[in-house]
């Protein structure tokens, strides 16, 4: 899903008894920038959220769990004389996992416009906030989890929005600025396996040993 496999280290409290850690483990949630994660610092203002779902050895698994917009993004977007409009939706994919979209967009001037500000009227909004909820819908219900996360980073679904609303009226800056997990459904290892793929356990180098000290064993 991701460039990057490793995003870091986490602490977690040595097996005592019958508190075992990878119990401890289990359903931590991460946020990492998806910048460290895809290696494009183009991409700094999206942050994701990963949930351990499953304990190997020394690897915790993770899956997606959710995104959002770092808040000087979302700032800087807002400016006056624009009109902002968001919507937001909950849509089921199709293997099962049922999440709440929200989504965020600026009007902005026509070409040639001199008139100094783009505000959108009341019915504009209304029919935009509907187009916004039918590309979210049709885009999230007819895909997995996996290929839903794949439109988020290229943002296609933002771009989806500002294509079809330009003959309501223009929109510039469309994104989904935040996506969460309400439902998860039942935990399949299987399941799991496929999103990380050629996952492999870690299991260190085989060291050579020094000829003199085979002799003396």
């Amino acid at each position: 899903m991701f460039t990057v496999r490793n995003v870091g280290k986490t602490l977690v409290t040595r097996t005592q008894g019958t508190k075992i850690a990878s119990d401890g483990l289990k359903g931590r949630v991460f946020e990492v920038a998806l910048a460290d994660l895809n290696q494009d610092e183009d991409q700094a203002f999206r942050k994701i959220k990963l949930k351990v779902e499953d304990v190997q050895g020394r690897n915790c698994l993770t899956q997606y769990h959710g995104m959002d917009l770092t808040t000087d993004k979302l700032r800087s977007l807002v400016r006056k004389w624009q009109t902002l409009i968001e919507a937001n939706v909950d849509v089921k994919t199709t293997d099962g996992y049922v999440l709440r979209l929200f989504a965020i967009g600026f009007t902005m001037k026509r070409p040639n416009q001199i008139r100094k500000t783009s505000y959108a009227q009341t019915s504009q909004v209304r029919q935009i906030r509907k187009k916004m909820v039918d590309i979210m819908t049709r885009e999230a219900t007819s895909c997995d989890l996996k290929e839903l996360v794949m439109k988020f980073i290229p943002e296609v679904i933002g771009k989806e929005i500002e294509k079809s609303c330009a003959g309501i009226y223009p929109l510039q800056n469309c994104y989904i600025r935040k996506a969460k997990i309400l439902k998860a459904p039942k935990f399949e290892l299987t399941k799991l396996m496929e999103v990380h793929g050629d996952y492999a356990e870690e299991t260190g180098k085989k060291v050579e040993r020094p000829a003199a000290a085979e002799a003396t064993a």
